[in-house]
Parts: C-alpha cells; sequence; structure tokens
C-alpha cells in the first residue's frame, strides 16, 4: 500500500498582504488560490496588521477568522503582524517580525522539514540568523530576489548601498533562489557565483510571473466606460496608454517627452498613482500641461473597467527599466493589441517578437510612435494575437502555480 504523502508546510514572508495590487500580493492570493484543495500543501501567510498596504481581511470572501491575529482563507493560515511606525526601516522590521513568528510556530507545531519562502533581498543583516535558526528546526530557506531593488532611483546612495549588500547576504544564506526572470537568475550566478556558504553557488530555478488572461465582462457600450471616456476626454482605439507606478525606472519623463515630439494625433492616457514632487520636477522640465494630449487619468481600481481600458488602447507603453517578469507588461500583452516596449533584457526576454522596442535615447520612442500611427489593423491584429498566444503557453498561473507545485513537493 502507498504511504500517503505528508503534508508539506510552505510559509510566504514579504507580501503586505492578500488581494491589494502588487506582484507578491497578487502572487501570494492567486498561489493560495490554485492550491487551496491541494492536500499536499499547508500555506502560512504572514499579513500586516496595520500601515500602508495592510491586510484588511473583511474585504475578503470566504474568510473564516480564527482570532484577532490570525484567519484562514483560501485554506492558508494567514497571521497578522503588527509593524511600529519606524520610517524606510518598517519593510525590515516586517519581515524580521514575521520570520520570528514563523520560527516560534514552526517549534511549538513540531513542524517537520518547513520552507520558509521569503519575498525580496530586505533583511541581509538577519540573513545568517535566520538560515541557521531555521535549519536547526529542519527546514529549508527558499528566496525570491525580486529585480535589482538597488538599482531604483527612488533610494539615495546609502540605502542603495545597503540593498545591494542586503542582497549579496541573502542569496548566500538561502537554499534556493526562485526567480521569476532568466535575466535575474543570470545576473545571480555572474555576481554571486563561489560566494555562498563555503564558497559554494548559489543554487537557483525559475518560475515567472503569471497574469489573468481573462477578457473583460464588460461591452464597448458599457456606461462605467462610456462614462470613463467622457470623463477624460479619450475615445476607443484613439489613445496610448501606459499603467504603472510613478517612479522615475519607469521612464515616465522619456515617454511624456517623446510623445510631445511625436505628431501623433492620438491621446496619450497615463493610468497611475501620482507623486506630486515628481510630477512638478517633470512639468518644471517638459512643461507637458501645455500639451491637451498629455493625459494624467489618475488610479482605476475597477478591474473590470482597467481591462477593458487596455483592450481599447491603440497600442501600449512599457518604460519599466528595473525588475523581472513584470505583472503590467503581461497583462497589457494579454490585453492591448500593439505594445511599445523600453529595450531592456527584462522586456524582450518576456515579448520577445510580441512587441516593437524603443531605446531611452532621444528620437527613438518618438519616430516609433509615428510608424505604429501608420500600422494597418491586419499587422497590430498580427502583432495582438502574438502576443496572446506567447502568454497563454508561458505565463498563466495555472502553469506558474503548476511550476511552484513541483519546487515545493516535487513530483
Amino acid at each position: 500500500m502507498q504511504q500517503e504523502r505528508k503534508v508539506q508546510h510552505v510559509f510566504l514572508v514579504g507580501a503586505k498582504s492578500l488581494g491589494a495590487y502588487g506582484g507578491y500580493e497578487t502572487f501570494v492570493y492567486k498561489l493560495t488560490e490554485y492550491h487551496q484543495n491541494n492536500k499536499n500543501i499547508k500555506y502560512h501567510v504572514a499579513c500586516k496588521a496595520n500601515g500602508d498596504g495592510c491586510m484588511d481581511e473583511s474585504k475578503l470572501d470566504g474568510v473564516r477568522k480564527i482570532s484577532d491575529t490570525e484567519f484562514e482563507f483560501h485554506n492558508a493560515r494567514c497571521f497578522k503582524i503588527h509593524v511600529p511606525q519606524v520610517g524606510a526601516a518598517q519593510a525590515i522590521y516586517y519581515d524580521v517580525a514575521a520570520l520570528n513568528e514563523c520560527c516560534k510556530y514552526i517549534e511549538k507545531n513540531g513542524i517537520k522539514n518547513p520552507i520558509v519562502y521569503i519575498m525580496a533581498c530586505r533583511i541581509g543583516p538577519f540573513a545568517k540568523h535566520f538560515y541557521k535558526k531555521i535549519h536547526k528546526l529542519g527546514g529549508r530557506v527558499y528566496l525570491n530576489p525580486d529585480g535589482h531593488e538597488w538599482m531604483r532611483a527612488k533610494w539615495s546612495a546609502p540605502i542603495r548601498k545597503y540593498w545591494k549588500i542586503s542582497e549579496q547576504m541573502m542569496i548566500k544564506w538561502s537554499d534556493l533562489d526562485i526567480c521569476d526572470s532568466v535575466n535575474i537568475e543570470k545576473y545571480i550566478h555572474e555576481c554571486y557565483d563561489r560566494k555562498g556558504i563555503k564558497g559554494r553557488d548559489p543554487k537557483t530555478t525559475f518560475i515567472a510571473y503569471g497574469a489573468d488572461l481573462t477578457l473583460s465582462k464588460l461591452s464597448d457600450d458599457d456606461k462605467r466606460l462610456l462614462n470613463w471616456y467622457k470623463e477624460k476626454g479619450l475615445s476607443k482605439k484613439d489613445y496610448y496608454l501606459v499603467v504603472g507606478r510613478f517612479v522615475p525606472e519607469n521612464s515616465f519623463e522619456i515617454m511624456i517627452r517623446e510623445f510631445m515630439a511625436s505628431n501623433s494625433k492620438r491621446d496619450f492616457a497615463i493610468i497611475t498613482n501620482v507623486n506630486e514632487k515628481f510630477l512638478g520636477e517633470l512639468e518644471r522640465k517638459l512643461h507637458f500641461k501645455q500639451d491637451k494630449r498629455i493625459k494624467f487619468v489618475g488610479t482605476v481600481y475597477d478591474q473590470e473597467l482597467l481591462k477593458k481600458i487596455r483592450e481599447n488602447a491603440y497600442a501600449y507603453f512599457h518604460g519599466h527599466t528595473v525588475g523581472g517578469t513584470n505583472p503590467s507588461l503581461i497583462e497589457a500583452l494579454g490585453s492591448t493589441d500593439l505594445n511599445l516596449l523600453v529595450d531592456v533584457g527584462f522586456n524582450k526576454e518576456v515579448a520577445q517578437e510580441c512587441a516593437l522596442y524603443w531605446s531611452r535615447k532621444e528620437e527613438s520612442l518618438s519616430k516609433l510612435i509615428e510608424q505604429t500611427d501608420a500600422m494597418s489593423e491586419a499587422e497590430i491584429r498580427e502583432l495582438g494575437e502574438k502576443a496572446k498566444k506567447r502568454v497563454s503557453e508561458e505565463y498563466t498561473w495555472e502553469k506558474i502555480c503548476g511550476m511552484y507545485e513541483r519546487v515545493f513537493v516535487g513530483e
């Protein structure tokens, strides 16, 4: 008689909550959703109890409350960590407190062979301590190294230095690095081979990020859509679109400047959470308010409406220069036919020949905009079909979650 497989306990640390918009938050939500009936895996998810991006389980359907700090969702045990308001160190405090809670729970409940999966390289100075502690409890430490946090323009030079050192320490003190980009995996080996424990190479594997590829339930004559278009002064297939965080490394300055330099008769709709300081800097440099085509249209939290806005865009800009497999890029490839991407390795790895590329050099994007304005419907449709085929073959959540199951519990 075949012996019943023991349940693999997996502790997920690094996401703020389930259900919020954000890479790790979406990942944890989808992973627990797809594996909620999997008898071989039991997830334990750390969530923020307070502060920016904190968990509000009352907004989720199907939650079973266990206590004030614990609840069950998607058959995962979720536990909340209270974080004091300590400024920039909040994220570090949160991860350290969550890992301490994981270790306590593992020890108290006698859990055999747990996996603790840490997302992002924030707590390098504590990496060795937790690696040894988790190993002493019979567990393993897995890491998602994220994508070049130390390169982000929003950080000051000392903080960037910290991120880089933290990354090095965390990669050294982990059993497996799960990279969501082939380029990130390559970078880790180029930088950190022979720098692991006892001079070993880091052990890595590649699992991409997934995306929801279902089309919007809204029709083209839905009132929500038509009212939004009217309010923003936009119309179907007559706008270029970008959706993303309003930060310098996402190339907003270049995209706006180059669009202003183009002769396009279409609009440029920017869906983002505006940072007034950065917005002011861009206005002083570019004077974009004088160009009626440039439209900052705020944020769109209605996911069906956002999908429809993507589907009806003439083309989508993607200017992200930092990170691995970017969720907004996959969503764009799955919904918008014509995608114009900044020419960096991460983006080419994902989109391959399904998109058009521009460099950060002057006139590169403005010339591409004018070329795409002149493209035929058949040319655009062909690119859109290629993009949707690629995404449906490589980036579905079903495929991604299946790969994680093999990493966590084996074949």
